[in-house]
């Protein structure tokens, strides 16, 4: 039980044109970088009745961030979602199909045995509330409430993991799991970077717009020719976690042409954020990328032999040996 451990399935990666191509072939981009341990179809159950009780104590740890220590389930839990704020934050608002990034603990109602927690991994959890990709007792139950928040909620198996359990966690189909969850942060499609605006001084690269307002930055390409090598540079600077090369990413990115100027790609234009391993991208991506810091909005220059050479993506609109110019907010590292 690792985490992955609340996905039903592993889901795949957003960032259709450069993990679908390219030197890893199509189709291998995957979100996560562990298997889901349950194999459950996305529940059919219909959305539960929420109430404020029973939930069991939280006895120690009880500050926002902190590991819980959460107390075996007074008597018996209630067939319908219970759910309270125990600490209210004052954050973005979460909403179905954000991503969140959250720390959380897990037990079981009756035995108040402990069956996953990031606390002790010490990295917390980024995932999207959708459908099929996350049980349903946190979709219903996280929605409505702000990042800086602690949720402590029961889940019957209706919401959970539903009659079948999960082996591989230990949870029977007839467990009521409880968790803490503490959300750190909410993103979708209009988040943006968060940092220093560092200045672009150089008229042979191009110019990236440095708005946060959720809307597409312009990229103004210099009607020079292409460098050669790979360009990464930094147009706002974010503090967050530095990016290792082998980390997954929530971004949102626009991608252009260098010859034309030409938007070919664009998680704005498609109103849905991306996630994906550098191990998974295109090598301009991942040696682009690789060393930048989390919040950060990054000017990505990859000529073609980091790029697609001379195997662009059928239908894309990129031509043979063309340069790409990204410009890439790194949101999250997952």
């Amino acid at each position: 039980m690792r985490r992955r451990s609340l996905l039903l399935a592993a889901l795949p990666a957003g960032l259709v044109t450069l993990a679908g191509c390219g030197d890893n072939g199509p189709g291998k981009g995957k979100t996560g970088t562990s298997p889901s341990p349950s194999a459950s179809a996305p529940s059919a159950a219909p959305p539960p009745k929420i109430v404020e009780g029973p939930l069991p104590a939280i006895t120690a740890g009880t500050r926002f961030g902190e590991k819980p220590t959460v107390a075996k389930g007074p008597g018996s839990p209630s067939k319908d979602l219970a759910v309270k704020t125990v600490i209210a934050g004052g954050g973005p608002t979460v909403a179905e199909n954000d991503y969140i990034q959250a720390h959380y603990l897990g037990q079981v109602w009756d035995t108040a045995k402990v069956f996953d927690n990031s606390y002790d991994r010490k990295t917390p959890l980024v995932i999207q509330l959708a459908q099929g990709g996350i049980i349903d007792g946190w979709r219903y139950a996280l929605q409505g409430r702000k990042a800086g928040s602690r949720v402590l909620m029961a889940v019957p198996p209706a919401w959970g993991y539903g009659s079948q359990g999960n082996p591989e966690a230990g949870i029977k189909g007839t467990d009521t799991l409880v968790f803490v969850v503490d959300i750190q942060n909410t993103f979708n499609s209009k988040s943006s970077a968060k940092g220093k605006v560092v200045p672009q001084n150089d008229p042979n690269q191009p110019k990236v717009g440095t708005n946060t307002d959720g809307k597409a930055p312009s990229i103004e390409v210099p009607k020079v020719k292409p460098p050669t090598g790979l360009v990464a540079n930094y147009v706002i600077e974010g503090g967050g976690e530095t990016v290792a090369a082998d980390s997954t990413v929530l971004v949102q990115y626009k991608g252009v042409l260098w010859d034309t100027g030409k938007e070919f790609d664009s998680t704005y234009s498609r109103g849905q954020l991306t996630s994906f391993s550098l191990q998974q991208v295109v090598k301009g991506w991942a040696q682009g990328l690789t060393g930048k810091k989390v919040g950060s909005r990054v000017l990505v220059v990859v000529p073609p032999k980091l790029g697609y050479g001379d195997n662009p993506p059928q239908g894309s609109g990129i031509k043979k040996d063309s340069t790409l110019v990204f410009s890439v907010d790194i949101l999250a590292k997952m």
